[in-house]
């Protein structure tokens, strides 16, 4: 199949920061369609993020359920944090693996990687894959309240089916997780 991307591109012709957040940052911009028109688009530029499918030596996956605002209700996920400036992802996995969950992974494989909403965020996130893990806790982030949880991976995909867990990084990782565990 051809590349057409050149046939979609976009581009920039104007861009104002409109919010500098701490984690995000709204910028207004000005494009030009690929049929010459002029469109406006909203767009939240991001560090990027990381979230990682870990099991234990029970072979017990480890969610966390934490409150999110944005949808004013508590969610079950994968442990994941923001990439600090600079950091590198797989750092970033494993400091955020301790802070959430108290455990440091012996091994931490990569699963690729999903664009949360492309429509309007440019945030990546990183999917990783740990095994092997040893107590380590970091501290957790003051404004941060988690509970965890040890769910076997046949629970975890009837809790995807159900709709129980539901947020997106979630679901990806844990898929993608029992993609490589079966191929292996």
């Amino acid at each position: 199949m051809p590349d057409s991307a050149d046939n979609l591109t976009e581009n920039t012709l104007n861009s104002e920061l409109i919010y500098d957040g701490r984690i995000v940052h709204l910028y207004k911009e000005t494009v030009r369609l690929p049929n010459a028109q002029t469109a406006t688009r909203e767009v939240i530029r991001h560090n990027g993020a990381v979230a990682i499918v870990a099991f234990d030596a029970d072979d017990q996956l480890l969610l966390v359920r934490q409150y999110r605002q944005a949808v004013r209700r508590a969610l079950l996920e994968i442990p994941a944090g923001t990439l600090e400036p600079g950091e590198a992802p797989f750092d970033c996995a494993v400091r955020e693996l301790q802070e959430e969950t108290g455990y440091k992974p012996g091994q931490l494989l990569p699963l690729g990687g999903i664009y949360t909403a492309p429509g309007y965020t440019s945030e990546f996130i990183h999917l990783f894959l740990a095994t092997a893990l040893s107590e380590s806790r970091l501290a957790q982030d003051a404004d941060e309240f988690i509970e965890l949880l040890r769910v076997p991976l046949p629970e975890a995909l009837r809790l995807i089916a159900s709709g129980e867990i539901a947020d997106g990084k979630s679901v990806s990782g844990i898929l993608l997780a029992q993609a490589r565990r079966t191929a292996v």
